[in-house]
């Protein structure tokens, strides 16, 4: 579904939905187009209200602080201002159905001391059910405010299950980076003390799932480390769509770690 498209749909719903408590509204103020009898949304079946909830609220990327959010995000989220019992059951989807990255990445807010997931209220954190960590920005210099620490709210977000773990270079495994190491080890190092910081703080993940840009070895001594912390702590490990690496099979941890020479 195009943007627009999108757009025009949640415009036409959120117009039939206000209908429902805002019942006085005038009629000759709707679009000639939009019936003038409310629309008995609710009264459909809870399987077809959450399609329609999918249609609108659901984003095949990863959600996160970026300048686009006024015009890809917030027309969406008209919907959770229609009525209390509307944003009850939408904001469970938004927020349990979508990818939401840990740290900001974009140059604006990169740099930021309260990342997206400090802003969200505690309730919608409980409903988190996938995160995303992005590894390679500010690799000779991480941004102060990648800290897992009670600013992220991670204790309420007990239904988070996926980890998602993006690493888009590997300083480490080229000596093109060599000029531009803070020091030996130092970024793998510091990426494994991030991952294994969240897997302390959200105790209820259990499958992290590893991707990366072309340029990235599944064997690289980054990703290597990553998937060794993650088996560590017990962690079901996956490949992303992104690169579909080989060599790993799930629940062989003696097999996985030989193959990768661990």
């Amino acid at each position: 579904m195009s943007r627009r498209h999108r757009t025009k749909d949640i415009d036409l719903l959120v117009q039939r939905l206000d209908t429902i408590s805002h019942s006085s509204t005038a009629s000759s103020s709707l679009p000639s187009s939009v019936p003038t009898q409310p629309f008995r949304f609710f009264d459909l079946p809870s399987e077809l209200r959450l399609r329609i909830y999918e249609s609108l609220l659901v984003f095949p990327r990863t959600l996160d602080l970026e300048p686009t959010n006024t015009r890809t995000l917030a027309p969406s989220l008209r919907l959770l201002q229609v009525s209390k019992r509307m944003e009850s059951e939408a904001s469970r989807v938004f927020y349990g159905r979508n990818t939401f990255r840990v740290f900001p990445i974009h140059g604006r807010y990169i740099n930021k001391k309260h990342p997206l997931l400090a802003w969200l209220p505690r309730r919608y954190r409980s409903y988190l059910t996938r995160l995303e960590l992005r590894l390679g920005p500010g690799f000779t210099r991480p941004p102060k405010g990648w800290v897992v620490d009670s600013r992220l709210g991670l204790a309420v977000a007990t239904r988070v299950y996926r980890l998602k773990i993006f690493v888009e270079i590997d300083p480490e495994a080229s000596d093109v980076f060599a000029g531009f190491r803070v020091g030996q080890n130092f970024y793998t190092e510091y990426s494994v003390g991030l991952l294994r910081s969240l897997l302390a703080q959200c105790s209820s993940i259990g499958e992290v799932e590893m991707d990366a840009y072309p340029g990235v070895k599944g064997d690289s001594p980054l990703v290597k480390a990553l998937v060794g912390e993650a088996r560590l702590n017990q962690k079901r490990v996956r490949w992303g769509p992104e690169r579909n690496w080989d060599g790993i099979v799930d629940g062989d941890l003696a097999g996985a770690l030989g193959k990768l020479g661990m």
